[in-house]
């Protein structure tokens, strides 16, 4: 023993067991495993989700109207842009909780109108109310990814 460190002189290693090709599963059951698991997995349906719930057909055509309606001094739309909060709806009632890029924006007399009667006029939308905030304080940090590309920030 030198410093610490143990030696052992070995003359000979015992040659470890081979794999055997006939413990290996065959292709015949390897597939039919899989076409089982595909099988369940396929069989499988979603839940259905709400109308108005996120996911929901409603709630996602309300989303795409707001998809249409962009900045004026940024070509990205107010969804991407980071600008809604939120989109509830319950019995054909929407509100959209949203802010703007500031509280100086030219458009914060006119925007909330546009989005109100874009989302008033989705189908199956009785009525739109917008509850325009400024807690949290918009910031880049809200954008999409798709905005950021847009925008050349990524």
């Amino acid at each position: 023993m030198t410093d610490g460190i143990r030696t052992e002189d070995v003359t000979s290693v015992e040659t470890p067991r081979r794999a055997r090709v006939d413990d290996a599963e065959t292709a015949t059951e390897r597939l039919d495993r899989k076409k089982d698991y595909l099988e369940g997995f396929l069989n499988q349906k979603p839940e259905a989700v709400p109308a108005g719930e996120a996911g929901g057909d409603l709630h996602d055509a309300v989303v795409a109207a707001l998809k249409e309606i962009y900045d004026p001094e940024i070509p990205v739309n107010i969804y991407d842009l980071g600008l809604i909060y939120n989109v509830e709806i319950n019995d054909g009632h929407a509100l959209v909780t949203m802010t703007l890029t500031t509280p100086h924006c030219p458009v914060a007399e006119s925007m909330p109108g546009e989005v109100e009667l874009r989302v008033g006029s989705v189908p199956g939308i009785g009525d739109a109310e917008v509850n325009l905030v400024w807690d949290p304080p918009w910031s880049p940090a809200a954008m999409t990814d798709e905005a950021r590309l847009e925008l050349g920030m990524l």
